[in-house]
Order: C-alpha cells, then structure tokens, then sequence
C-alpha cells in the first residue's frame, strides 16, 4: 500500500517557518497584508476565502477585503486594484477567477502589479516562473505540488516526472519548477498518444487535467510517486481527484489523497507568498 502524502503535514511545516517570519517581522512593525479581491458570492469562492482568512489569521496575516457586486463593470474593478497597487501597507493580493462575464481578465490581470501577485496569475509573475527572475510568484497550486514533494524527502534531481495538463494554473508552471529542481519533465496532455506508457516511465506523476477519474491503473508503474491536483465531486457526493485512487494507491509508493493532498497545501503557500512579498517590500 502506498505512502499517504498529506498535505495537512507538509502544511504545518511551512506554516511554522512562515509564523516565525510574521514574528521577526513585527519586531519591526510590519504587519504582512493580504488583499482578497471577490466579485459576487460563488459558493467555491467563499469556500476558499474561509480558508484563506483562517489561515492567514492563525498566522498573524493581515486581510483587507474588496468585495464588489458580481454585475459590477469593469471600471470599478480596476479602480480597486490601482488602489491595492499604490498602497504600501498591502503586500499581496489574491483576486478569485474566474471573473463575471463583463470582466476582461486580461486587463485585469496586466493591471496587478506583479510583486503583489501572490498566486502567479500575471503573465509578468508567470514570465518570472519560466525565466527564473524572480518577479512575481508561482501560481500557489503548482508551488504547493513541489513542495510536498520536498516536505516528505522525495528527491527530484535527474527523476523522470510526467505532468499531466498544461494550464498555466498548474502544469505549465509545476513543469518549470519541477525543472528548477534538475528533474527530466515530460508535459502531457489529454490528447497525448501513448499517455499510459509515458505515464509508467515516470518516477513521480503529477496529474492536472481537470477531468475526475482521468488517470486509472493503466497509467501507474509499480513503486511511483503519483501527486493528483484535481479535485471533483463524484457520483455519491464524495470527493475525488483525477487519478482513480482505488487503482493506483495498490501499485504506487507514495500518492498524495483528494482530499487532504495538495489543496491542503495551497493556502499555507499563499501565506507564506504574502510575508516573502513583505519582507522583499521591508528591504
């Protein structure tokens, strides 16, 4: 039976790291701020906001809300990002997306300022992902899937890792992470030919495609690192992943749960974003 990689874990580890930050920080009178931007009230998104303001106020986190009506035009929404770009008390900013129709999310996007992009959705945050300049952060799910693996000893220079999806949300930047690290990546996509066998030549598979029981037995080797990132409802209500947990926990040797795994993760990495983009705002 495979290694349960819980997120919950590697969680609390950075969560520690990240409090003594927020400490060294208010010996000096910076609070670390996080800006939560929300249009409207999609359940999903008020679902993740408890998350956030939880973790961010057990770690001593500032959060400053703008919350606008979801028909609100486009106008008002960049007004409040030019505010949060000029205002030196706040260090991050998460905006929920996806956006009301009306909005242009490429505007929306290009207006934040990139060293307040603490969940990677600039392009200038995600041209700094793949060039390595250190503008901007990664995107906090694919930040978070890396850091498991490290949390729980995994190593990663010269491995085979297959990553499966290409969103700029996750497989796009988790490749180039995972890269960082001296991995051999392959990125896959739903339409790659022979996806199981590439699946099986890997020694850590990091699936992202968005599509709930995607990858099956089939795709798993004996003895892998299997990192699921999807999260879905199934038929019975439960909550479930990407890859057909049943099959492949029986052949692998580690494999992050859905829940518990890396969405576990994701608001301790948010964190620990916003008191880094503090402490480079400090110097």
């Amino acid at each position: 039976m495979a290694t349960l990689l819980k997120g919950a874990q590697a969680a609390a580890a950075l969560n520690e790291k990240t409090a003594a930050r927020v400490a060294a920080l208010a010996e000096k009178g910076i609070v670390p701020t996080l800006a939560v931007v929300r249009m409207g009230e999609r359940e999903d998104d008020l679902s993740y906001e408890r998350g956030v303001m939880n973790r961010c106020a057990k770690l001593g986190i500032a959060v400053k809300p703008y919350l606008l009506a979801a028909d609100a035009p486009q106008a008002a929404l960049m007004a409040v990002l030019e505010e949060i770009n000029v205002d030196a008390g706040v260090h991050g900013c998460l905006i929920f997306r996806p956006l009301p129709a009306q909005i242009d999310d490429k505007a929306v996007r290009a207006a934040l300022a990139p060293e307040k992009d603490v969940d990677g959705i600039t392009d200038a945050s995600l041209a700094g992902v793949f060039t390595g300049s250190g503008v901007g952060y990664a995107p906090c799910t694919a930040q978070a899937c890396v850091d498991i693996l490290d949390h729980y000893g995994i190593p990663l220079e010269g491995k085979r890792v297959t990553v499966v999806g290409r969103s700029l949300v996750v497989g796009k930047p988790a490749t180039m992470l995972l890269d960082r690290k001296n991995a051999t990546v392959t990125m896959c996509n739903s339409r790659t030919k022979d996806l199981p066998q590439l699946c099986r030549q890997a020694d850590i598979l990091v699936v992202a495609m968005g599509k709930r029981g995607a990858i099956g037995g089939d795709c798993i080797a004996p003895g892998q690192v299997v990192v699921d990132v999807g999260i879905h409802t199934d038929e019975d209500g439960k909550l479930c992943g990407d890859v057909r947990f049943a099959e492949a926990e029986p052949v692998a040797s580690a494999i992050t749960p859905v829940p518990g795994g890396v969405g576990a993760m994701t608001t301790s990495v948010l964190a620990a974003h916003v008191v880094d983009a503090s402490e480079k705002a400090a110097q």
